[in-house]
This record gives C-alpha cells, sequence and structure tokens, in this order.
C-alpha cells in the first residue's frame, strides 16, 4: 500500500510540475547572434538589398500643417535617393545619401548643399524625422550596442530591447528601446531616451501590409515627447524590393535635375 502511495505521489507531482518545466526550456533566452539577426531586420525592413517606394509624409505642429508626397529609393543601406513629388512649393527638392555623404537639392535656388555628420540628427524638411531617420546613416547592428531588457509593465508576447550608441559617433540619443512582437518580429515602437533617461519621442508603427510579397508597418508615426501638438505620420502608397534599380539614380547629376 505504501509503494501504491508514492507511486501516486510521484504522479501527481509530474503532472503538476511538467508543464512548468517544458516551457522553460522552449522559452529560452535569445542568443546574441538571434538578437544580431533581429537588428539585422529592423534595420533593412524598409529597404532590403533594394527597395522603391512611394509615400506621404503628413507634419503636424501647432501653427501649421503640410503632407509631402514623395519618391524614394535605397540601394543596400548606403544608398539612399528622395525626391519630393509635392505640393508644387517642394517640388523637386532631393536628398541624396552616398556611403556617408550627404546632400540635399533645392530646386528654387539651383543649390545643392552637402550636410555635413554633425546636422545628421537635425530636422528632415521641418519634419520630427532626422537625416538620419530617413537616409539611415547609422544602423541598429553596427552603430549601437544592444541588449535585452524587462520594462515595467510589459506587453505580452513582445521582446524589448536596449540599444545604446557607440560613444565614438555624433548620436544625440542616449538610448534606444525596441518593442518587437517575438511570434513574427515586426516592430510595435522604438522608445528614445537622452543620455539622462529622459523619454524624448516614441516612433509607433501601425497597419502591417504586404507590399511586394513583403509584410511591413504601412504607418510610422513619430511623436516628440517634448514638444506638445507636434507629430510627423508617413504612410507608405507603395513599395517593391529586391528589384533592379538604376544606380545612377544614386548621383549627384540626378539630384540636381530639376523636375
Amino acid at each position: 500500500m505504501k509503494h501504491m502511495l508514492k507511486a501516486l505521489a510521484l504522479v501527481l507531482v509530474l503532472l503538476f510540475v511538467l508543464p512548468y518545466l517544458v516551457p522553460a526550456q522552449q522559452n529560452k533566452p535569445m542568443q546574441d547572434a538571434e538578437i544580431r539577426e533581429l537588428l539585422k531586420k529592423m534595420d533593412q525592413l524598409y529597404r532590403s538589398d533594394s527597395s522603391y517606394a512611394q509615400v506621404e509624409m503628413a507634419i503636424t505642429t501647432p501653427y501649421w500643417q503640410r503632407t509631402l508626397k514623395m519618391d524614394f529609393w535605397s540601394l543596400g543601406m548606403k544608398q539612399t535617393f528622395i525626391r519630393i513629388l509635392s505640393p508644387k512649393k517642394e517640388r523637386g527638392m532631393a536628398t541624396l545619401r552616398m556611403d556617408n555623404e550627404m546632400w540635399n537639392f533645392l530646386p528654387n535656388t539651383n543649390k545643392t548643399m552637402k550636410i555635413p555628420p554633425s546636422m545628421m540628427m537635425g530636422s528632415w524638411m521641418g519634419s520630427d524625422f532626422t537625416n538620419d531617420d530617413l537616409v539611415k546613416e547609422y544602423t541598429f547592428l553596427e552603430d549601437y550596442t544592444f541588449q535585452l531588457i524587462d520594462v515595467p509593465q510589459p506587453e505580452a508576447g513582445v521582446l524589448y530591447i536596449k540599444c545604446t550608441p557607440r560613444p565614438d559617433l555624433p548620436i544625440v540619443w542616449g538610448w534606444v528601446v525596441m518593442a518587437v512582437r517575438q511570434k513574427d518580429k515586426m516592430p510595435l515602437h522604438y522608445d528614445y531616451f537622452d543620455e539622462k533617461g529622459k523619454l524624448m519621442r516614441q516612433m509607433i508603427y501601425k497597419e502591417e501590409t504586404v507590399f511586394s510579397g513583403r509584410t511591413i508597418p504601412a504607418v510610422m508615426e513619430l511623436v516628440p515627447a517634448n514638444k506638445t501638438g507636434y507629430k510627423t505620420v508617413v504612410r507608405y502608397l507603395k513599395a517593391t524590393f529586391d528589384t533592379d534599380i538604376d544606380k545612377t539614380i544614386f548621383s549627384l547629376r540626378n539630384l540636381r535635375t530639376n523636375m
């Protein structure tokens, strides 16, 4: 009888304990290589090996509102070309990034301005996006260190990755916290902090849409935390990825072409 009771007790222990042991084995912490792959995906989400997109950028401030429509080309992570299509006042303005150099073209004055590295974190076209946000001179994989972190009141099924810029780079953020959905590695929001840990802005990703066989958030909403009434929303109207792109697009000659 005693042996039967011991056996029954063992069975009960296994029934109650095993369900907790199995998930612990399945939910093992991400390895460094896995986090690096995730960061690479985040860096290339809207670019890939090559990309073309048409987007609208709606800029809202307490004093004025305007919407820009533009074409956007990229080749890898080092070449970017943006041409504004409307409104008429800004039509033809363009931005080119090649390797570590960036230029803006202003058709009204027919002038090309080279942007120094110190201005990469400056506003692009009066929006809440920086020059670097648009042309991606700095990448999370190459220019930041990173670690998985716990946050207060975490969302279920979401990974939180703290990315800290390397100290030798002119990046103004103290760190960035990525919130990425674990099941499909889709970004939900990025929180940008200053060096003292104060939240400066939040990038929110919305409306997942399939373009050219790839699912991306079609809307990026950038909200500064320190400026009331300001917001910039980028909406992808169409996009193609990994297609042949004329490399002459990424040239100073094309930059100076007045539409």
